[in-house]
């Protein structure tokens, strides 16, 4: 939704809020906590994930209202920073990478997630894209809402 303005509404967002487990699709992979809170009055939804694997990066990410939907701010404990234009439709979520940011563009990114009826899982998917290829399967992600 949008207001009057054309300018995406945070309050949309508000079914991300709250605790999740993430399990990962790669073999040997112990499931994530993702915890999705509003910071700083509600301007901003912040994304905090954790993986109890070390080579696995934890990451924080921050959402805000741009271009009529949102801006993923990503950073991680590698160092890694990266922008995506997101959206969501109630139902469905999109992160999307194919420019250069903060980090260069070695491949481009698209994730997409679906959330389920009752809101409590969303069966996500991440896909990657070489300069002058097509898009590939990189990993699956599923969310479950904790409690």
């Amino acid at each position: 939704m949008r207001d009057w303005l054309g300018v995406a509404r945070m309050s949309d967002l508000e079914i991300f809020v709250g605790e999740w487990t993430v399990e990962v699709g790669f073999p040997g992979v112990p499931p994530a906590r993702s915890v999705f809170e509003w910071i700083l009055g509600g301007a901003y939804l912040a994304q905090r994930t954790e993986v109890p694997l070390p080579e696995v990066p934890d990451s924080l990410s921050l959402v805000a209202p741009a271009d009529g939907g949102y801006t993923q701010h990503y950073f991680d404990s590698r160092g890694v920073s990266r922008l995506y234009a997101m959206t969501f439709d109630g139902g469905r979520w999109t992160l999307l990478r194919e420019a250069a940011d903060f980090t260069p563009l070695d491949f481009a990114q698209r994730f997409t997630g679906v959330f389920s009826a009752d809101g409590y899982r969303i069966d996500g998917s991440w896909e990657k894209k070489d300069p002058g290829g097509d898009w590939s399967p990189d990993f699956e992600l599923v969310y479950t809402r904790a409690g």
